[in-house]
């Protein structure tokens, strides 16, 4: 081979290589689901709490919160989420609590929510959450065992 071919290749080996060496970064999954683009589906986290059902929230009102944008329905629940995120925020990131407890993650919808303990979990669906209330409480020690390697 020429020195011009055999220089080619050995930058485009080597391109390859540095491009596969990043994926095992990119193939875990983020820590916070997020739908249409933000966290919760949109919906306002802090609104389960004071209002006790799903609000959905504006892009008016939004923080930035481990990785994820999240929506508020206004300006008071969105500082009271800044002052407090971890209060607020669904745990295993908003991924359906079942999900987490089985292994695995999945998706969830705004109407299938719980609070428990002062704590906002999600489900797949009003299906899937029925299955979870059944024995929730070992599915939540499932679950917290199981968060955040199931991210992997």
């Amino acid at each position: 081979m020429t020195a011009p071919v055999t220089r080619r290749l050995i930058l485009a080996a080597t391109l390859a290589v540095a491009a596969t060496a990043s994926l095992p970064a990119l193939a875990g999954k983020p820590p916070v689901f997020t739908k249409n683009g933000a966290a919760a589906s949109g919906y306002d986290v802090v609104a389960y709490f004071t209002e006790g059902h799903p609000v959905s929230g504006s892009a008016d009102h939004t923080a930035e919160y481990e990785g994820a944008t999240w929506r508020f329905s206004s300006a008071a629940n969105r500082d009271a989420f800044i002052a407090d995120p971890a209060k607020y925020a669904p745990q295993y990131g908003g991924y359906c609590a079942y999900a987490v407890s089985q292994g695995y993650t999945a998706g969830t919808v705004p109407e299938a929510w719980r609070i428990v303990d002062d704590k906002l979990y999600l489900n797949y669906s009003k299906g899937v959450q029925k299955r979870w209330e059944a024995n929730r409480s070992a599915f939540i020690i499932d679950a917290d065992s199981n968060w955040p390697k199931v991210l992997k």
